[in-house]
């Protein structure tokens, strides 16, 4: 059951996505990968990181396993950054604000959909070994579950690698 306004808000974009979750909260806190896959009690490469970075100056989401870290020059290639210039001016993490400001979720519960605006989202790879992975669902105390595939058809990801080696 849901009952926070955000996850709310995610659970009605999830269903406008032809997806049906279930939000579930858990009061000692999903906020990082580690807390939501001892929460939930899976391993945490299970757990979906949604980062936004800036690619040549415009938001994009990253849907990264628990267990990585994301690349930023696998990312630029994946996304299309502006060649010759520095690593730094192509991509860029997100502060807080604008993290909050693209999509309409603070830090800890970005959900991968139902932002603000429409970004192109990036997968990690290794999200699509597992049968099943977990979502923050707006707060950083709900989460859902979903099968990859259909969480990358539902955001219309691009899946690549982008995991730091």
């Amino acid at each position: 059951m849901v009952t926070s306004p955000p996850s709310q808000r995610v659970a009605d974009a999830a269903r406008a996505l032809g997806l049906e979750i279930e939000v579930r909260e858990f009061p000692e806190g999903t906020r990082t990968a580690e807390d939501a896959a001892a929460a939930i009690g899976v391993d945490v490469g299970q757990i979906v990181k949604s980062l936004v970075f800036f690619v040549d100056g415009r938001p994009v989401l990253c849907l990264v396993s628990g267990l990585n870290r994301l690349d930023t020059q696998r990312l630029a290639i994946v996304a299309g950054a502006s060649a010759g210039l520095p690593a730094g001016r192509q991509v860029r993490r997100a502060r807080a604000d604008e993290v909050e400001r693209a999509t309409g979720f603070a830090i800890g519960g970005v959900p991968p959909f139902g932002h603000t605006q429409r970004l192109p989202v990036y997968c990690d790879r290794d999200l699509m070994t597992y049968d099943l992975v977990w979502a923050a669902a707006g707060t950083p105390r709900a989460v859902f579950a979903v099968e990859p595939q259909r969480l990358v058809q539902a955001c219309r990801a691009t899946v690549a690698d982008l995991k730091e080696e």
